[in-house]
């Protein structure tokens, strides 16, 4: 798709505005999602199974969705999500109401199609945005999490108790969180695929996935996302185990969320001036300090000040990988290489969430913070030999 000459703000404002209601949903299930797992399963282990679940069911319709959309529209596409969600959260309230553990991470599954599809946002800011603010454009759409980092905690917070079972109420306010983004989504304007888009071609996957700066991006996208999900998903039960209330551990999440989406503010001017590879740089070592604070102490302050960090160093670390990935693809290839890089994000989400429950239970909340330390590694490692590359003199 060629880039507009303009960028259209009002689209950019929707998708923010969708943006917020995606993490609403997300943000509410991620603070009640281990405390129910754990009043449901039998193996307590498996109490953060539900997050897992909910990431392969992001993981299996990443691609399809990306292909999909790529024919048929980002409008169509995004109202087709907030749908499944409304579905998810109708079975999620089943589940609770006869006590399975399994439907519950069905439930989670149908959901996580709904945030595969919702984390498209990003790619159709870049759409709607000229060449020159796109970094800005990106990182826009994506402070609209604000909204959901309090939204979504406070939702199921007051949920909690709306009938007998607890967490039922919860569901049924994230469904109706779904209705009013499937509202906003019908109004967002983004181009409809062009009949090059559309066109069979481009080079093979293979050869775009070994691109150096498609690499790097996967790598600051997918790794980052992988320490800030292992974190995050064992914070509310690590946080009961230290004998901290719920309200407590859905404050953490709400300021968590912010972290994560705060930052989206300035990021993209932060890249402009700075250089995308730095900005990457700074997240890890963010990061970093965070998992610092987390081995100080375990009050309420020290789970509070590491979240909030782990969620700005994410940012930086996301927005700066979905920036290079822009970079890595012709118009025919854009469906193919977007959906390859959000199925290897949810392919780490869903290995880092399936380890969350055991970790903190098994080895405890210090061991797995020292745990993320190589692959902050990793993740500077690709950053500085990416620029090492980019200074490299080329061949004549």
């Amino acid at each position: 798709m060629p880039s507009p000459a303009v960028t259209d703000y009002r689209t950019l404002a929707l998708l923010a505005a969708c943006q917020g209601l995606l993490l609403g949903n997300g943000s509410g299930l991620v603070s009640m999602n281990g405390l129910v797992g754990h009043d449901l399963s039998d193996i307590k282990s498996l109490a953060t199974l539900g997050a897992t679940t909910y990431v392969l069911g992001s993981a299996v319709a990443t691609m399809p969705a990306s292909l999909w959309m790529g024919r048929v529209g980002r409008r169509r596409g995004f109202m087709a999500g907030a749908v499944i969600n409304v579905v998810g959260c109708a079975v999620a309230v089943l589940a609770l109401s006869i006590r399975s553990f399994t439907l519950f991470c069905a439930a989670t599954a149908i959901m996580g199609v709904y945030n595969a599809i919702g984390l498209q946002y990003r790619f159709a800011a870049a759409e709607v945005a000229a060449p020159a603010d796109r970094a800005k454009a990106i990182s826009w759409v994506l402070a609209g999490g604000i909204a959901g980092g309090f939204l979504g905690p406070a939702s199921t917070r007051l949920g909690r108790d709306w009938f007998s079972t607890p967490f039922l109420g919860s569901f049924v306010i994230l469904a109706l969180l779904a209705v009013v983004a499937l509202a906003v989504q019908s109004r967002v304007n983004v181009p409809p695929p062009t009949a090059e888009e559309r066109r069979a071609g481009g080079r093979p996957l293979s050869e775009i996935v070994r691109q150096p700066t498609f690499v790097v991006a996967v790598m600051a996208g997918a790794l980052g996302y992988g320490i800030m999900n292992l974190l995050m998903v064992a914070t509310p039960l690590a946080m009961d185990f230290c004998s901290h209330p719920y309200a407590q551990a859905a404050l953490v999440i709400q300021w968590h969320v912010v972290g994560m989406y705060a930052p989206g503010l300035f990021t993209g001017s932060l890249i402009k001036r700075y250089g995308v590879l730095r900005v990457i740089v700074a997240g890890a070592a963010i990061v970093a300090v965070c998992i610092a604070i987390a081995l100080s102490g375990t009050s309420v302050a020290h789970f509070l000040i590491a979240l909030f960090l782990l969620g700005v160093g994410w940012n930086f670390m996301y927005t700066g990988g979905t920036t290079l990935l822009t970079e890595t693809y012709r118009p025919e290839e854009k469906a193919r290489a977007q959906g390859a890089n959000d199925f290897a994000v949810f392919a780490t989400m869903g290995i880092s969430s399936v380890s969350s429950g055991a970790l903190v239970s098994l080895a405890g909340w210090e061991r797995m913070n020292v745990l993320a330390v190589p692959v902050l590694v990793v993740i500077v490692g690709g950053a500085l030999w990416l620029g090492w590359l980019r200074r490299a003199p080329r061949p004549a």
